[in-house]
C-alpha cells in the first residue's frame, strides 16, 4: 500500500492534475483581452518605392505592434501568478464596440491599416512638396455600436461631414468636437449618404468620460493617383498606429534624412492633415522598442500615450512626444549629432 504514495507517484498525480487544470483553464474565455508586447519591426522591407533614391541616412525606422487576443483563464491564472509582467488584460468592451465580435474586429483593423498606408504614402509626398494629391473627406462609418442611438440612425460606408454645425472632414476634427460634448447629450450629424445628404440627431454615449456616437470611424479621402508608386505591405497586422512609422519611411526613401543616423520607432495614427493621433498598448509597444534596440521612440501626445511610454522607456531610451508629422521631423532633426 505504501507504493501509493510514493514521492514519486504523489508529483506524478499532481503533474496531471496541474495539466488537466491548465488545459480547462485555457478553453475557458475569461471576457477580457490580453496585450502581449511584440519586438518593434524594420520598416524598410514593407515599403517599396518606384524612385527610390540611394539613402545616406544610416538610421533604421522602426514600426510597433501589439499581440492582441481574446484572454483566456489561463492567461488571467498566469498573469496573476506574476509572469508576463508587461502584458495588459483589457475589458473586451473596450475592444469591441457593442454587439461586435472578434472576426468583425479583426476585419475593421485591416480595412483601417490599408486605408492608413494609402494615407501615409499620400502624406509623405506633400511634405516633400509633391503636388497636392490627398483631399480629405469626411469620416467613415466603418462599424457600428449596438445597442446605440447610432445603430438605428446611421449605416456602415456613412460619410459624417459635420458634427453640430461644425466641418469634421477629418478624425481629428471629429475628435476634437466630440471632446465639447458631455456623454448623453444629443449631437447632430450631417453625412453623406452615396448621393444623399442627411441630417440626424444621436444621442451620445460615454466612454471614460469621453462623449462617443456610436461607431468606429476611419478616414475617407480622396487620393489622387500618386506621381509613381509606393506600395506597403503590413501583412496581417491591422489598425492605423503605424501610419507615423510608414509616413517617415516613404520620405526616407525618396531621400530625406529622417532619422538622422540614430535607430528610431514610431508609432500613431497619420491623419490627413499630417498631425498624428493617439492610439493603444503603448506599455507594450515602449517594451517591442526596447528589445530591439532602437534609440528613440517617437510617441503621440494625447490618450497618455507619452506618460505610458515614460514610465516603460527605462534609462536608454528617448521618448518624443509628437503632434504632428512636421514637429516629429524638427525633433529628430534636432537630435545631437552622432559621432
Amino acid at each position: 500500500m505504501r507504493g501509493w504514495f510514493s514521492p514519486l507517484r504523489v508529483l506524478g498525480a499532481l503533474a496531471v492534475l496541474l495539466l488537466v487544470t491548465a488545459i480547462t483553464l485555457n478553453r475557458m474565455q475569461s471576457g477580457d483581452y490580453i496585450l502581449n508586447p511584440d519586438i518593434a519591426h524594420p520598416v524598410a522591407p514593407l515599403v517599396h518605392v518606384a524612385k527610390k533614391v540611394p539613402r545616406t541616412d544610416t538610421g533604421t525606422l522602426y514600426f510597433v505592434d501589439v499581440r492582441l487576443a481574446p484572454a483566456t483563464e489561463l492567461d488571467k491564472f498566469v498573469r496573476w501568478l506574476g509572469f508576463d509582467a508587461h502584458s495588459s488584460l483589457v475589458p473586451a468592451d473596450e475592444i469591441l464596440p457593442p454587439g461586435s465580435n472578434n472576426q468583425k474586429f479583426i476585419h475593421t483593423e485591416l480595412r483601417q491599416m490599408s486605408q492608413s498606408q494609402r494615407i501615409a504614402a499620400a502624406v509623405a509626398l506633400r511634405q516633400l512638396h509633391y503636388a497636392n494629391v490627398i483631399k480629405p473627406t469626411g469620416v467613415r462609418v466603418d462599424a457600428i455600436a449596438r445597442g446605440t442611438d447610432a445603430a438605428g440612425k446611421l449605416k456602415p460606408r456613412d460619410l459624417i461631414i459635420a458634427v453640430n454645425g461644425v466641418s469634421t472632414l477629418t478624425t481629428t476634427k471629429l475628435r476634437s468636437v466630440l471632446a465639447t460634448v458631455k456623454p448623453g447629450q444629443v449631437v447632430t450629424l450631417r453625412i453623406k449618404r452615396g448621393a444623399q445628404t442627411l441630417v440626424e440627431s444621436i444621442k451620445t454615449v460615454g466612454l471614460k468620460g469621453r462623449a462617443l456616437v456610436g461607431f468606429a470611424p476611419s478616414q475617407a479621402a480622396l487620393i489622387k493617383k500618386l506621381p509613381f508608386k509606393v506600395s506597403i505591405d503590413a501583412g496581417d497586422i491591422g489598425g492605423p498606429s503605424a501610419g507615423l512609422a510608414f509616413t517617415l519611411e516613404v520620405m526616407q526613401q525618396l531621400g530625406a534624412n529622417v532619422t538622422h543616423g540614430y535607430n528610431v520607432a514610431a508609432t500613431g495614427e497619420i491623419n490627413v492633415d499630417g498631425t498624428v493621433g493617439p492610439i493603444g498598448g503603448v506599455e507594450q509597444k515602449t517594451w517591442g522598442v526596447r528589445e530591439a534596440g532602437a534609440q528613440v521612440f517617437l510617441v503621440p501626445v494625447g490618450g497618455g500615450n507619452v506618460s505610458d511610454a515614460r514610465a516603460n522607456a527605462g534609462p536608454d531610451l528617448k521618448i518624443i512626444p509628437v503632434t504632428s508629422l512636421a514637429q516629429a521631423l524638427h525633433a529628430l532633426a534636432a537630435l545631437p549629432k552622432l559621432k
